[in-house]
């Protein structure tokens, strides 16, 4: 799968451009609004991209998580260097090698809520403006349709490609979506 980006000035058109997507086989998970009018985004009942994917929470979480494994690595292999080990036990350098992971992934964590997406960062200054991105993750099946709806919204402007959601996170929402619409 593909994600392409494409930025518009007008949240009604984004609606129709959503409804045109959905009817050729374009599920609603597959498509995301980014904008800084939350308010309007809610209004027009578009699919927002939620608010912790808007922050680096989760790459800043998982840098944060591959520094504290290295500083637990060093603080385990310096007790056994030092021979700390075999003087105390394991237990306080294993106690002191996780409560070093767990700061280090916590501290990434909260360095990365206080900076933009990574995947998003390159949008800031149309977001400031008051522009929306449409982000659509789709399948090489559906590229050429969704070529065609787009091409047919003059206002809409190509911003790109990267990498998408994983299918399997798409196909879950969707079976979500689904049991949640026949439960009781």
């Amino acid at each position: 799968m593909k994600r392409h980006y494409f930025i518009s000035d007008n949240l009604d058109d984004l609606a129709a451009i959503e409804r045109e997507l959905e009817a050729v086989g374009i599920s609603t998970p597959q498509i995301h609004i980014l904008s800084n009018d939350d308010a309007g985004v809610t209004l027009k009942q578009l699919h927002e991209v939620e608010a912790v994917l808007r922050k680096d929470v989760v790459h800043g979480t998982s840098v944060g998580a591959a520094i504290g494994v290295a500083c637990a690595i060093a603080v385990l292999l310096l007790a056994w260097v030092s021979g700390l080990a075999e003087t105390y036990t394991w237990l306080p350098a294993g106690f002191l090698a996780v409560v070093v992971l767990g700061f280090c992934t916590w501290e990434g964590g909260l360095i990365g809520i206080q900076e933009p997406n990574v995947n998003f960062r390159r949008f800031q200054q149309e977001l400031r403006e008051g522009r929306h991105i449409l982000l659509v993750d789709v399948a090489e099946e559906h590229e050429d349709a969704l070529r065609r709806v787009t091409r047919e919204h003059g206002s809409l402007e190509p911003a790109g490609e990267g990498k998408s959601t994983p299918g399997w996170v798409i196909g879950a929402q969707q079976k979500w979506s689904r049991f949640l619409e026949l439960a009781p």
